[in-house]
């Protein structure tokens, strides 16, 4: 690639923070521009209310019938009307309309990406329950992309910085998990990760994985998956090249990788890798889902909506998010091309 990325940023939830972290984003970072166009999918309206909220102009506000009519001015929003004005939606409240219109802002992003339009999806948060209530049943973002590229392979990986969490399951209960870590989906992660790594330019990166019990089941006194599952695992990967270490307990791992041991973790299920992430680096990470055939990138918080409209969430995390699609849009086709080897194979 070697035009400058187009970046499409869903708009997320509009009864949320996501119209004045947009509105900031856009219009209070002018140095963005020089790494990427980013185009707003999403509403019009609730994106001018966003710049009430911040102190902008809404005119600033300019509507685009193709996103490659985008001028990337630094002083102008853009943004693809997808779908009738959410404008009525309020702040702060659980609204239908408002979970209808997200799941509809990436629909159309997806779409944009398989047309070749935009080399990246950078999405602002949605909730969970309003995109049930507008009738669409996804567990979340992650789930949703997959569903709309077709793909079964894929992870959700949280980042701040060089330090990388690879997840084996994400959005699915507890008990789900654990039976949800087997050999099949331990060693599509595992081979996800070393694309990665060739697509970050460091292709002999030490890989640590984390064990699913407690103290990577002390030798099957607590629980047999560690030995029988995790351990061959990281013993084909290490014969396929990579630098895969584990299972290693995951009180002691995380707390490596924090102080810089390790940049790149492998958990086992979802609270396992979030909950430290977000303890130590708050609004300065974000998520990227690998294993897609278009980078996609998303703030690491929620909608919050006790402080939306108040005009006092940080953009932080959603700059952040921009810059790192930015940044891994032109090196993705690898890790595309063997996120589909790897399909293919655990299909065979």
């Amino acid at each position: 690639m070697t035009r400058t990325p187009v970046l499409a940023l869903t708009l997320g939830d509009v009864a949320g923070i996501s119209p004045e972290i947009t509105a900031r984003t856009m219009l209070h970072h002018p140095d963005l521009r020089e790494k990427a166009v980013p185009v707003v999918i999403g509403d019009a309206d609730a994106l001018r209310r966003g710049c009430e909220v911040v102190g902008e102009d809404p005119a600033k506000v300019r509507v685009l019938d193709d996103v490659r009519d985008a001028t990337n001015d630094p002083d102008t929003l853009e943004v693809l009307q997808a779908g009738p004005s959410l404008g009525h939606v309020p702040f702060g409240e659980l609204h239908p309309d408002a979970g209808d219109g997200s799941h509809r802002f990436v629909v159309t992003a997806c779409e944009l990406a398989k047309q070749g339009a935009v080399d990246a999806i950078v999405t602002a948060p949605l909730n969970k329950a309003a995109m049930h209530a507008g009738g669409h049943q996804y567990p979340g973002h992650t789930e949703l992309l997959a569903h709309e590229f077709g793909v079964e392979n894929f992870s959700l990986v949280l980042s701040a910085g060089d330090l990388y969490f690879f997840h084996l399951t994400t959005h699915v209960s507890l008990r789900r998990a654990i039976d949800d870590v087997t050999p099949e989906r331990t060693d599509a992660v595992l081979k996800l990760v070393g694309a990665f790594t060739k697509a970050l330019g460091r292709p002999d990166e030490r890989i640590g994985l984390a064990g699913l019990n407690p103290h990577a089941g002390e030798n099957r006194i607590f629980g047999d998956e560690d030995a029988d599952v995790l351990a061959p695992a990281v013993e084909r990967a290490r014969a396929a090249g990579l630098e895969v270490h584990g299972p290693l307990p995951a009180d002691a791992l995380i707390p490596q990788a924090v102080n810089g041991k390790w940049n790149l973790v492998v958990v086992c299920y979802h609270d396992q890798g979030h909950a430290p992430f977000k303890a130590v680096y708050g609004d300065e990470g974000v998520n990227i889902t690998v294993g897609l055939p278009v980078v996609r990138v998303s703030v690491d918080h929620g909608t919050a909506f006790d402080i939306a409209g108040q005009g006092v969430a940080r953009e932080a995390s959603l700059v952040l998010a921009a810059e790192r699609a930015a940044a891994l849009a032109p090196g993705w086709d690898h890790v595309w091309r063997t996120a589909q080897e790897t399909a293919d194979q655990v299909a065979g």
